[in-house]
């Protein structure tokens, strides 16, 4: 399959997980919906045994991988499960927009990868565009406190650049399947013990469980395993270019599912974000050209 067929496939199941995860954490509280999502992602892993156990720990990775699975699934689930809580599936996807300027800034200092004033131009309207969309959203029933749930969104983003620049490194050395298994297991075993701590509604919602097992198969086993599949074709800045695609899913989908609509200003703080990626594309271009010559 196409690389670039594997990345619009990967952001369109991550643009939906918004939609899914607003509806489930509207019933269930984050930490659970969190631990219940990697249980399920760690099941499916030990029904795929057979390719799984062929992981073998190469000398001095645990750093690689020990950050990998920090930063995503356990902090970024953390700050993403409760951001939901106080912002809109709208918001929070745009707010994603910031990710492929990270990336690019995290690669230039983890893994060497040229950084351009393009790049630092762009990541600064972003963020202001994020911080902007933040101070203009109304307080509404999907988003009651926007300005901490999109701070901890952006939050989020970082650990999400952090993964991406590990993966590049780490999918070099392990199979895609493997570290999806890792971080199964990881992340189950890290919010295992919030449990102690939470209150279930006396009944469960089908409907909200349903957006769970969606979340824990199709979203984080589906669509890390075809961004890390095509990740080992491309560059990581190739791959961050596509994660423009997820707000604008997630957009969609959520004015489709959830009937959320955004105001003028907001559309403005979008513009903002948006100008920062044009910007930030034309070093990815540039530096694709240079790679084919």
């Amino acid at each position: 399959m196409p690389a670039g067929l594997c990345f619009i496939i990967a952001t369109f199941l991550w643009g939906s997980s918004f939609v899914a995860l607003k509806a489930a954490i509207d019933i269930y509280p984050p930490s659970f919906v969190i631990f219940l999502r990697m249980l399920i992602t760690l099941l499916i892993c030990l029904c795929l045994w057979r390719w799984i156990k062929r992981f073998e720990y190469q000398q001095g990775d645990w750093k690689w991988l020990l950050v990998m699975s920090l930063a995503e699934p356990c902090l970024y689930f953390l700050f993403e499960g409760y951001a939901m809580q106080y912002t809109s599936a709208s918001q929070a996807g745009i707010i994603v927009s910031c990710l492929p300027l990270m990336v690019a800034l995290f690669a230039f200092f983890l893994i060497k990868e040229k950084l351009s004033k393009q790049i630092i131009i762009g990541f600064s309207f972003c963020i202001a565009g994020s911080i902007l969309l933040s101070m203009v959203s109304p307080n509404t029933d999907h988003a009651p406190n926007p300005l901490l749930g999109n701070t901890l969104e952006f939050l989020a983003m970082v650990c999400a650049a952090f993964y991406v620049v590990s993966m590049k490194h780490l999918l070099n050395r392990y199979s895609a399947l493997s570290l999806i298994a890792l971080q199964g297991f990881s992340g189950t075993v890290f919010f295992a013990p919030f449990l102690f701590f939470i209150e279930l509604p006396p009944q469960h919602d089908v409907n909200a469980l349903m957006n769970i097992v969606y979340l824990g198969s199709a979203v984080t086993l589906g669509a890390y395993g075809m961004y890390n599949y095509a990740l080992v074709k491309s560059s990581v800045l190739t791959a961050a270019a596509y994660s423009n695609l997820v707000p604008i899913f997630a957009l969609l989908l959520s004015a489709l599912l959830l009937n959320e609509i955004l105001t003028l200003w907001q559309w403005g703080s979008i513009f903002v974000v948006f100008a920062g990626i044009v910007v930030s594309k034309r070093h990815v271009n540039v530096s694709q050209n240079i790679q084919t010559q």
